[in-house]
Parts: C-alpha cells; sequence; structure tokens
C-alpha cells in the first residue's frame, strides 16, 4: 500500500527566520524527510531522481548549485525567553559526479532542532509540502500544520509574520509594505494553493487596531486529499508537453481507480495536456464531494471530457 511520508520538525524551526526559495525549501523537505531516529548522522544522501520523481520537476545542475550555495550561506534565526540564535544548518555540501547524489553533512547544532522534539513538533506530509509551487504557501502551511490540531493559529504579529517569511528585516526593509500587495501576493496565493493540493483547507483574517492592521491568525481544519503522491512513485516513460511528470501519472493512476480500461479512451486521455488537468481536478471534486457520482464515477468523467454522451454513459467493468 503506498504510504504518504510524514515530516517532522521542531515548532523552532517551524517559527524560524527564513528566506528560502521555492527549490531550496523543496530540499529542505527532502533532507528533513530523510532523517530517521534511530540514524543521528549527520550526513544523507539526496538521490535528485527520487526527488524527481516527486515533483514532476527537472532538477538542472546549475540551479541546484545555485540553490545549495544559498543554503550554505543562509541561517536560521531562532529565539525563545532565554536566548536569541543565529543557526547555521549545513557543514558542507557535496556533489557526486556521474552518480545524481546530493551529500549533505549537517551541523551540530542543527541536530537538536531535528531530532530532539518530544512534544514540541510540527508534523506535515511531504508530498503536500513539495506540491505548493509559492515558497510563501510552503511557510503558511507549515505554520497551519503546527496548529491543526486547534482549529485556529496563534495571533501573529504582523510585523513578525512578515520576518519569519522574509519580507521584511532587522533595518526595516520591506518587501510588501502595502496590505492589499501582502494579500494578493502571499496570503491569498498561499491559501488557494494549500487548499487545493494539501489535507488541510485554511482561511485567513487581517486584524486591525484602530486604522492599522497589526495581526494575522488563520482557521485551520482537515479535509480530504484528492490525491497523494507516493514516495515511492515510478514515472512512466511518457513525456507529454505542459504536464508535470506527477500529474500525468496521477491521472494514468485515476483511470485506473474508476476501472477506464478502454484502451482508446486511454489514449486519447493521457496524450491531451488539458484531459490529463480535467482527469486531476474531477478527481480533487470527486474525493471533496463537491461531485456527486457515487454510481458511475468513470462514466460520468467520460461524459466531462466529450469522449461518450450523457445518456450512453455506462459504469465500466472491471
Amino acid at each position: 500500500m503506498e504510504k504518504e511520508v510524514e515530516i517532522r520538525q521542531h515548532n523552532a524551526l517551524t517559527n524560524a527566520r527564513y528566506d528560502y526559495s521555492e527549490l531550496q525549501l523543496d530540499l529542505l523537505f527532502f533532507i528533513i524527510s530523510k532523517l530517521r531516529k534511530d540514524q543521528k548522522t549527520s550526513l544523507y544522501e539526496l538521490p535528485i531522481k527520487e526527488l524527481s520523481l516527486l515533483t514532476g520537476k527537472q532538477y538542472h545542475l546549475p540551479y541546484l548549485r545555485q540553490a545549495t550555495e544559498g543554503l550554505g550561506s543562509r541561517m536560521f534565526e531562532v529565539e525563545d525567553d532565554k536566548e536569541y540564535r543565529q543557526i547555521w544548518m549545513f557543514q558542507q555540501i557535496r556533489y557526486l559526479k556521474g552518480q545524481g547524489i546530493i551529500e549533505i553533512k549537517l551541523t551540530e547544532n542543527i541536530l537538536p532542532y531535528l531530532f530532539e522534539l518530544k512534544d514540541n513538533f510540527t508534523s506535515y506530509t511531504l508530498a503536500a509540502a513539495l506540491r505548493l509551487s509559492s515558497k510563501y504557501a510552503k511557510r503558511i502551511y507549515q505554520y497551519c500544520s503546527q496548529w491543526k490540531d486547534l482549529g485556529e493559529t496563534k495571533k501573529y504579529d504582523l510585523q513578525d509574520f512578515k520576518k519569519m517569511l522574509g519580507l521584511l528585516d532587522d533595518k526595516g526593509n520591506e518587501k510588501m509594505k502595502q496590505i492589499k500587495e501582502l494579500r494578493e501576493r502571499v496570503l491569498d496565493i498561499a491559501v488557494k494553493q494549500i487548499n487545493e493540493h494539501t489535507e488541510l483547507h485554511v482561511s485567513y483574517k487581517l486584524e486591525k487596531r484602530v486604522r492599522t492592521f497589526k495581526n494575522v491568525v488563520f482557521t485551520v481544519k482537515p479535509q480530504a486529499l484528492a490525491q497523494t503522491i507516493p514516495f515511492d512513485l515510478v514515472a512512466t516513460a511518457q513525456d507529454l508537453p505542459g504536464v508535470q511528470q506527477s500529474h500525468y501519472n496521477n491521472a494514468a493512476r485515476i483511470l485506473d481507480e474508476l476501472r477506464i480500461t478502454d484502451p482508446k479512451h486511454r489514449q486519447t486521455i493521457l496524450s491531451s495536456a488539458a484531459h490529463v488537468a480535467e482527469v486531476n481536478r474531477y478527481n480533487h471534486d470527486l474525493k471533496t464531494g463537491k461531485v456527486k457520482a457515487s454510481s458511475n464515477p468513470g462514466g460520468l468523467l467520460l461524459v466531462k471530457l466529450g469522449l461518450v454522451a450523457a445518456k450512453t454513459a455506462k459504469a465500466p467493468t472491471a
């Protein structure tokens, strides 16, 4: 049975201040997913082909090297009641030529935040985190995951929230000063992506004090996840322009689940980027209850794709 990989990290890392790109966050998630309680080593290997299977993206060496160079130079800023700490996560990064593997050596100072979790940790799924394309959505997904058992996050002071996302530095340099810009470029996009691609359904509220927005708080509810990306996903040889490999694989698997086995229908669907997108969208709507088709979901999909007429649609045979 395919199993979704869960990531666990210390809440101090969830709430730390750091500014990573989308690719850097994906590498970070991938690293954390490799951690094992019984293997407290500081050296980990990241097979890039495995990451590609999970995300459906191709990773070229120059971009990877640029991303890991940034990982090495950036720090986590962690603060509690006793102290304020600046921590560097990576001691060394090596590329093993001809093997497609990046070897990561972690610093000793970061290890307690990765292994000594006790009850002070955030859990979220690797596939959901990788599906999000906005770097801000990835971070906000982590925040919401930390509070998912309570149904609502704490009230984040807006200035602190911006610092956590890397939108505001200690010198007062701010990337998005206008609240409208923060809504449109960060919050609205993050909420849309989280609701479409993860097991959480979130919304947010900006709270004013007098005439100025001071806080942001998120409501968090569980929802049916449309389609997980299994950790051991095996890619097909299909290369459909404009379609991520993971989306193609999901569509093929959905057709199997709906018992759509007719070779002509499958060929028509899986050779069209629009059809592949519609299959994934239909499956999401089916799993979340937006579409009701308990008796013949496969037939309804064929109708929606225009491959059969509504009156002639029959339940696919096993």
